[in-house]
């Protein structure tokens, strides 16, 4: 897949500065979002607080760099094998089961929502209770890691509950950059979003095409406009997409500097 996106004059000359001084493009790191999905079809981003060194003040899905815990198996896994997660992301199998874990715990992490159930074919109800609360936070201190708190609770992960949407990686130019796996997610019936503070300074819910006016970066701009092509959530979940293959980017108005390479 390749995809136009303009850039501002800033950024424009931003690039073509750091290709002319044959500057060495920084490591992406790894990361997961997931874009949560409830009826009647509407999708969720939070606005990234403004002291943020990434994208600060742009509507975002809920996410984050995987922690190298998150590549510790839970004892409990409902869905596809860490065989198939590979093969559907691209990855070998332990950095398939640190993005897979790292999608569910970030949701949690930033809106209350947990996609694991005490058995394969259940969700866990209400999560926003204190013990939950004192669960959540020490994720977001690093005090457990996420496979140590499923088992405590004696729950599964439901990575069968995701589906595998896109990739995108940051620009070479761009001082801070990460390989990101976009998934799709349904908001189980018994939970809530929640307001959870953190990175986030508001939340919304709504219809994908009425977001798109929001300040947000391209990835989340083209995610939902593709979202929004879809007549159902169903429809959006049961789509075939290539996550595996990262989007590649043109950058119209980039004149000489455009790479000769990719830009992804």
């Amino acid at each position: 897949m390749s995809t136009d996106i303009p850039l501002p004059e800033e950024l424009v000359a931003h690039a073509r500065a750091f290709y002319a001084s044959g500057a060495v493009p920084v490591p992406p790191r790894r990361a997961a979002t997931v874009v949560l999905l409830r009826h009647p079809f509407e999708a969720y981003v939070i606005r990234r607080v403004a002291t943020m060194a990434f994208a600060a003040g742009m509507y975002a899905f809920p996410g984050g760099v995987v922690d190298p815990r998150d590549e510790s198996a839970p004892a409990a896994w409902a869905g596809p094998s860490t065989v198939d997660w590979a093969n559907r992301l691209g990855l070998d199998e332990s950095g398939a089961r640190a993005v897979v874990c790292a999608a569910v715990r970030e949701v949690f992490e930033e809106c209350g929502v947990l996609l694991a159930g005490p058995d394969p074919s259940t969700v866990v109800g209400d999560v926003s209770g204190a013990s939950w609360e004192a669960d959540r936070l020490a994720l977001i201190a690093r005090e457990v890691g996420f496979a140590d708190l499923l088992a405590a609770r004696g729950l599964v992960l439901r990575g069968d509950l995701l589906t595998a949407w896109s990739r995108w990686i940051t620009p070479e130019f761009e001082p801070r950059r990460f390989d990101t796996y976009f998934f799709l997610a349904r908001l189980p019936e018994s939970q809530l979003t929640r307001d959870v503070g953190g990175e986030a300074e508001h939340a919304l819910w709504a219809p994908p095409a009425d977001l798109l006016h929001l300040p947000m970066l391209p990835p989340t701009r083209v995610t939902l406009r593709a979202v929004s092509g879809f007549p159902s959530i169903e429809a959006a979940l049961g789509a075939e997409r290539d996550a595996a293959t990262p989007v590649a980017l043109r950058f119209p108005g980039f004149g000489s500097a455009q790479p000769k390479r990719p830009v992804m």
